[in-house]
């Protein structure tokens, strides 16, 4: 055979390698790892729906001791959780033993500790669900229910990263004022009939304050990390600088990947595919607010990038802002299990087991249906930047192979 027909038909069994993997990573079944990640996407389903009547009857530990033990270093719960519901319950409905002002930060919170000593973060309700913010895509309050939400798709997409989190109405006359500290008590006032409070934090105004309908308040409830698993905080490599005619570099420099990819703990370890993963996972819910993140302490790197704080989400579910989804299209590569998982939640399948998941919670309906209509359009937007960069430079240097599991403690 001569030398140029040999080419021609090397150049054509590579085409036809590289169309099978993208064939096998694009809905196909064929390849271990589709395999593997469908088997784990069929446990997800199969655990979605959540019994509201719940209880731990199998076991002498609390609620808070079982998810406590769930942690480990790139998981906050494990894929499997019979016991998921019955703790979601707990916090849904435990006693509040003390109410205190929340932890440092620039948005209104309350920290309480329910009965058996565990912390909670409580968020309150700021808007109703069909309100739409506009402004930058980082503006408005927080809202509760993109707490709530943001939880159930981090269980949906399999990452596993986010603190669990349960929509609670509480009665600020009975279950807060009674145990609350001085602090709390004095940000205390009355609107018309109905009870507020403005807290302590940077943006806490007396002038805005978050007012139950009466006494009863809804809001979200966050259950605290394991003191033994301290947190380390982390800028953002793609941070927004929130000063008007100010760029960061990631927002003119089209290479700036590659200088993360040299720097520390970007430049070996799960750390830069957590950060695109995160991407996705923001731009799917609209968070265009993580300046700063947090992993584990003393971790070299290994620690997963933990999903906390997604309360700037679903705010308008009309804005898709592509910017969010930098870290992907600059770095130009993805999981291959976060891959086969987005492909298996195409065609309506992401807001059908949204609906599903939701459907458990206190405050349900959590999202209004434009926003459950947007998580299917944005995970369409998702799935064609993936495939753009496969088309620039080949599916192996756009899918890696990272399943890094290190073993609980």
């Amino acid at each position: 055979m001569k030398l140029k027909q040999r080419m021609v038909v090397l150049c054509a069994v590579l085409l036809l390698l590289g169309l099978a993997k993208i064939f096998l990573l694009d809905g196909g079944e064929g390849s271990a790892s589709s395999r593997r990640d469908l088997r784990a996407f069929r446990k997800m389903e199969a655990g979605l729906s959540l019994s509201r009547g719940a209880r731990l009857t199998h076991t002498l530990q609390s609620p808070w001791e079982i998810a406590s033990q769930w942690v480990g270093p790139r998981e906050v719960y494990p894929e499997e959780t019979p016991e998921l519901a019955a703790v979601l319950i707990s916090l849904s409905s435990a006693r509040v033993e003390r109410a205190d002002v929340g932890y440092k930060g620039t948005q209104l919170k309350a920290l309480l500790v329910l009965d058996g000593g565990q912390k909670v973060v409580f968020k309150p309700k700021r808007y109703n669900r069909d309100y739409v913010v506009e402004g930058e895509p980082y503006a408005g309050y927080d809202r509760h229910n993109a707490e709530v939400a943001a939880f159930h798709l981090d269980r949906i997409l399999g990452f596993r990263r986010a603190p669990l989190v349960v929509g609670r109405n509480v009665n600020v006359r009975t279950e807060i004022k009674p145990v609350a500290t001085d602090q709390l008590l004095g940000t205390f006032l009355m609107q018309g009939n109905n009870t507020c409070f403005y807290g302590k934090c940077y943006y806490c105004r007396e002038s805005e304050p978050a007012c139950a309908e009466g006494e009863m308040m809804e809001g979200s409830v966050t259950l605290w990390l394991p003191d033994v698993w301290p947190l380390q905080k982390h800028r953002h490599p793609w941070g927004r600088t929130y000063r008007e005619g100010k760029l960061a570099r990631w927002e003119y420099d089209e290479s700036y990947c590659e200088a993360v990819k040299k720097m520390p703990p970007y430049d070996a370890g799960p750390r830069l595919l957590d950060v695109i993963d995160t991407a996705i996972f923001d731009y799917l819910i609209g968070n265009a607010d993580r300046h700063h993140y947090e992993s584990f302490q003393d971790d070299g790197g290994a620690s997963m990038l933990i999903l906390l704080d997604n309360a700037k989400s679903f705010g308008n579910a009309a804005l898709d802002e592509r910017s969010i989804l930098a870290p992907l299209y600059q770095c130009c590569m993805v999981r291959v299990s976060t891959w086969n998982r987005l492909n298996l939640l195409r065609s309506g399948a992401l807001s059908s087991a949204m609906r599903q998941a939701l459907a458990f919670d206190p405050i349900q309906p959590v999202l209004a249906e434009p926003h459950l209509a947007a998580l299917d359009r944005r995970l369409s937007g998702v799935v064609a930047t993936v495939k753009q960069c496969m088309e620039a430079q080949g599916p192996d240097n756009t899918l890696i192979e990272d399943r890094m599991n290190l073993p609980h403690p």
